[in-house]
């Protein structure tokens, strides 16, 4: 499936007749149990997808599926609590759709989180990780059709997806505040059937550190649009083969709740410094 302009533009107006004037400028996407940090918005307006033309619903445990305009830490922010996954049956158009209709409605920042398992064995689960980079070479791109100009160009460079400016905002906020902060590469994996042991033993050799079902997408788009970047992982579980268990999602939204006031408390302190 592919988009035509005039489809993100209808999204765009349906969002500004509720928004009454206000203009976000950071968008943010919240991942499997993370999403507390929406409700924490100041003056909400709230926005289901299903209520806004082309937008898809959202199906995966731990995720509202709303929009939440208003303001955190003195920022006008658009937050996403909730995403959508190729796994649910969703195009990687439509995975990313809600990034290109922030970008029209003034976001020209994305903080995007997500859980994941962690890859790096020097590491344990409930750490947070900075992104540094991202491999997704296995699946198609978003961007794969037609190229709306309006948006970027043909052929986008991907060296720095992830700001280099934002990265060491990152850093110097998790120092200031004493919450360690990993760094490392996530790597895409669309799902829904977490992955085997020898997978993970060839994302740890192709230079994985934390593997998960989103973020990557979005990301690529909103590079493409010119976004500015921040993403943070919760390493929310071992990956398979570590340790001698099978995995669950409830294992996943159970170390979201436990890391819940580390997470929310560096991200605030980014945007406040934003």
């Amino acid at each position: 499936m592919t988009f035509t302009m005039e489809q993100y533009r209808a999204s765009e107006r349906a969002v500004r007749e509720r928004l009454g004037g206000f203009t976000p400028k950071v968008a943010m996407v919240l991942g499997s149990g993370l999403g507390g940090l929406g409700d924490e918005v100041e003056n909400p307006i709230i926005i289901d997808y299903k209520d806004i033309p082309h937008f898809k619903a959202s199906t995966a445990p731990g995720h509202k599926g709303r929009l939440i305009f208003g303001t955190l830490e003195g920022q006008k922010v658009a937050v996403m609590q909730g995403r959508t996954h190729h796994y649910e049956g969703y195009s990687y158009e439509e995975v990313s759709y809600a990034v290109r209709v922030l970008r029209l409605l003034g976001c020209d920042t994305l903080i995007a989180t997500n859980a994941a398992g962690c890859v790096n064995t020097a590491w344990k689960a409930g750490d947070l990780m900075l992104i540094t980079d991202h491999i997704k070479m296995f699946s198609e791109s978003p961007l794969r059709g037609e190229n709306l100009p309006e948006f970027g160009v043909r052929f986008p460079d991907a060296s720095h997806l992830y700001t280099v400016r934002l990265q060491e905002l990152a850093r110097q906020t998790a120092r200031e505040r004493g919450i360690p902060l990993r760094e490392g590469v996530y790597f895409y994996c669309y799902g829904p059937q977490y992955e085997t042991p020898a997978e993970i033993r060839a994302v740890r050799a192709l230079g994985g550190d934390a593997v998960g079902m989103s973020t990557a997408p979005e990301v690529i788009v909103a590079g493409h649009c010119g976004m500015e970047v921040l993403g943070i992982t919760l390493l929310s579980n071992m990956a398979a083969g570590i340790l001698d268990q099978p995995l669950s999602e409830q294992e996943v939204l159970d170390a979201a709740e436990e890391a819940r006031e580390k997470f929310t408390g560096l991200v605030r302190a980014c945007l406040k410094k934003m």
